[in-house]
């Protein structure tokens, strides 16, 4: 499963000196280039393997290397240490509440033009309307993200709020209980495990964030433009080969993640084509990876509102570039 990951505040300590250990030479051919994914391999990464296992990121003269995240992998603190070019964030909302803690993260593409975050309910539930009255189960993150937006949406309350562990068997064995998860992950687990039920994606009702960005330090832009340029590149050509054959990417998935299924492979894969997630909206008509300035405006918008960020400490402006994506045009 994909789920964003906590980050500390103790990011300023890390110094001017560690952000600089950060950036490297320019670009050269082969270049070595760090990335780490937010959580185990799956299909929700799978254009990044694809450019890896067909040799696309070489073709851009880059030599890259994917990480793996996890439960217990802060990849923020990581890049900040200098071990990591870039990092796969969960959402571009992550990055703009990163600055005000003094890490500066610039989004730079969103591989997900659809969050795929889901409410995930018992079959006798047909909308968010219907969850007011049942205990629902969420990370503790979610409190910094989808959560103030579903109170300020549907009217939920803290009150209806227990930990969720990353188990679905709590919502298994509870009617009343709704669960957050990835609309290609944990709804896959509960039909698996027998269960019956709806999932709904906050990104079909309104909810504004990217998912699964490519985040880099200032000082890498600057200092490894090219570079990022071509991992940019080489991502969005990544997932249209992906798309149109998953099995080189599948392979180096299942090697990181040796518990992996073909089947759930190839259920979220489904999942991604069906819902447009990496293909719809801005995606459809100005190439994947897109990202642009209503949209980022969107994101500030809602975290304004929830007082997520302080807009007196953050310049919206720095939270993002649309320098690599916007002439890039990697058409699904």
């Amino acid at each position: 499963m994909t789920q964003p990951r906590c980050f500390p505040t103790f990011i300023r300590a890390l110094g001017v000196a560690s952000l600089a250990a950060a950036a490297a030479a320019g670009a050269s051919a082969q270049e070595n280039f760090t990335y780490v994914t937010n959580w185990y391999a799956q299909a929700e990464h799978g254009g990044y393997y694809q450019a890896v296992a067909t040799g696309i990121y070489k073709k851009y003269g880059l030599d890259v290397t994917i990480r793996m995240g996890g439960p217990q992998v802060n990849i923020y603190q990581i890049m900040g240490a200098g071990q990591a070019d870039c990092v796969m964030g969960s959402s571009d909302l992550q990055a703009i509440q990163m600055r005000e803690s003094g890490l500066p993260i610039v989004t730079v593409a969103a591989s997900f033009q659809k969050d795929p975050q889901v409410l995930i309910a018992h079959e006798g539930v047909k909308g968010f309307e219907d969850m007011k009255d049942k205990t629902i189960l969420i990370s503790s993150l979610a409190h910094r993200g989808f959560w103030p937006w579903l109170k300020a949406k549907y009217g939920f309350t803290d009150e209806q709020v227990r930990p969720y562990t990353f188990n679905i068997q709590p919502f298994m064995a509870d009617k009343n209980v709704v669960q957050q998860g990835y609309l290609t992950s944990e709804p896959f687990a509960i039909q698996r495990a027998g269960g019956k039920a709806n999932a709904f994606m906050f990104s079909d009702f309104g909810f504004p964030a990217y998912a699964n960005t490519v985040a880099c330090l200032e000082n890498t832009i600057k200092a490894r433009n090219k570079a990022v340029a071509a991992f940019v590149r080489g991502t969005a050509e990544g997932w249209k080969s992906y798309f149109e054959n998953p099995a080189p990417g599948n392979t180096l998935i299942k090697r990181d993640n040796p518990n992996m299924t073909d089947e759930q492979l190839a259920y979220s894969l489904v999942k991604l084509k069906e819902m447009g997630i990496v293909t719809s909206g801005d995606a459809s008509r100005q190439g994947i990876g897109i990202i642009t300035d209503a949209r980022a405006k969107a994101s500030w918008d809602f975290l304004v509102s929830a007082k997520l960020v302080d807009p007196t400490k953050v310049d919206l402006a720095k939270t993002y570039s649309t320098e690599f994506v916007r002439d890039l045009k990697v058409m699904p």
